[in-house]
């Protein structure tokens, strides 16, 4: 699991970098580290599933006719989400005053341009994951309709896989899946097994060792008018 989530940073990051030149891309190669990374692989992928509309290393003007980089930008409608990673020590230790302080006048500015900021310490990243994914889905779910399992959070397989399940008289099966989205039965079942995690689809059965259909739950139902 941690592989493949690690794969998916990994093509996210690539597809990025694929679009950018000079200090765009300086910024992205460079300056993408482990606690990004971390941040990407154990925060950001178990609370979404995706990578919808986040952007990483997203420039913006400066208040003084300048430029500088958010570590994520996540734009959608008409909210626009900075979120900054911060290390242990790097406000103080590895910074200087004058420094300091003109961090704070930056985010100031940006808060007056209509962005909201999150930031997050890599300790609290490392150590505190779920924590940290509670913080972003309350946050995104006072924008996307005060739920956590909002209409954002899915990708387009999970929202086709729900159009399909409402329409159906009987239980969804992973043959089902297979057929609607044109993957393998490994795919499939893969697919099924995170919307069972995030609570979008349950048994139809009483079988817990090897489950045969699926049926939405009231959580997914909630967001059939959203779907269709």
């Amino acid at each position: 699991m941690r592989d493949q989530l690690q794969e998916q940073v990994n093509n996210y990051l690539s597809q990025h970098l694929a679009v950018r030149n000079g200090e765009r891309y300086r910024r992205l190669s460079e300056g993408h580290g482990y606690a990004e990374r971390l941040f990407l692989s154990q925060i950001w992928l178990p609370a979404f599933g995706n990578f919808n509309d986040l952007h990483p290393e997203y420039e913006v003007k400066d208040f003084r006719d300048g430029t500088r980089f958010l570590d994520f930008a996540f734009l959608r409608h008409a909210l626009k989400l900075a979120i900054e990673i911060d290390g242990y020590g790097s406000h103080s230790a590895q910074i200087s005053r004058r420094q300091f302080s003109d961090q704070w006048i930056r985010q100031n500015h940006l808060m007056m341009d209509g962005w909201k900021i999150l930031r997050f310490s890599f300790d609290d990243i490392k150590d505190q994951p779920r924590m940290c994914i509670q913080l972003l889905q309350q946050f995104m779910g006072r924008f996307f309709g005060g739920s956590t399992q909002s209409i954002y959070a899915l990708d387009y397989m999970e929202k086709e896989i729900i159009r399909f399940t409402w329409a159906l008289d009987r239980p969804l099966t992973p043959q089902d899946v297979c057929q609607i989205l044109s993957v393998k039965s490994q795919k499939a079942r893969r697919i099924l097994k995170i919307m069972l995690e995030k609570e979008l689809i349950q048994a139809s059965g009483k079988g817990k060792q090897r489950i045969r259909g699926y049926r939405l739950t009231p959580s997914a139902m909630k967001l059939i008018e959203h779907i269709l």
